[in-house]
């Protein structure tokens, strides 16, 4: 992870545009991870994890976004678009960002346990997937892990 003096102010802006989707997703009763992808720094798609409320095992934030700035631009590849997202990508959404072309993804919080851009596996990295992806994560992490904790917590204590 990198230090916050690495990323610049359009970064935060957009990250917190992600956790703002995040905090959406929670209130939803989601799993609050948010995601912004973007293209010469204009907004193309924004959403959070629906997978709850649409019943969907692909309903990742990531995957959502992609989907609908596909919709948008009229073309599944999303060349010169950049991906923030609350919470490191698992293996199923860093493979999409890949197909999809996306040059750059911008991740706050790690995820030790699905992480795949370093967090539990690097498959960013991974020759056998393709060309590496470029990544960078850390940006606005502990606010990120406090939605996480936050809502795991309330989820622990309903059960």
């Amino acid at each position: 992870m990198l230090p916050s003096w690495a990323f610049s102010e359009d970064d935060r802006r957009f990250m917190a545009a992600a956790l703002e989707e995040a905090r959406k997703a929670g209130r939803r009763g989601e799993v609050p991870v948010g995601a912004i992808l973007t293209r010469r720094d204009e907004i193309l798609a924004r959403g959070g994890n629906r997978r709850e409320v649409e019943h969907d095992p692909a309903g990742h934030a990531e995957i959502l976004v992609l989907r609908e700035a596909g919709r948008l631009l009229g073309d599944w590849r999303l060349e010169e678009c950049t991906l923030y997202v609350s919470l490191e990508p698992c293996p199923m959404c860093l493979e999409a960002c890949r197909q999809a072309r996306i040059d750059l993804i911008v991740w706050a919080a790690s995820d030790p346990r699905m992480g795949a851009c370093g967090g539990a596996i690097d498959l960013a990295e991974d020759p056998r997937s393709g060309p590496p992806i470029a990544q960078r994560g850390g940006l606005m992490a502990e606010e990120s892990e406090a939605l996480l904790k936050q809502f795991f917590a309330k989820r622990r204590v309903s059960s």
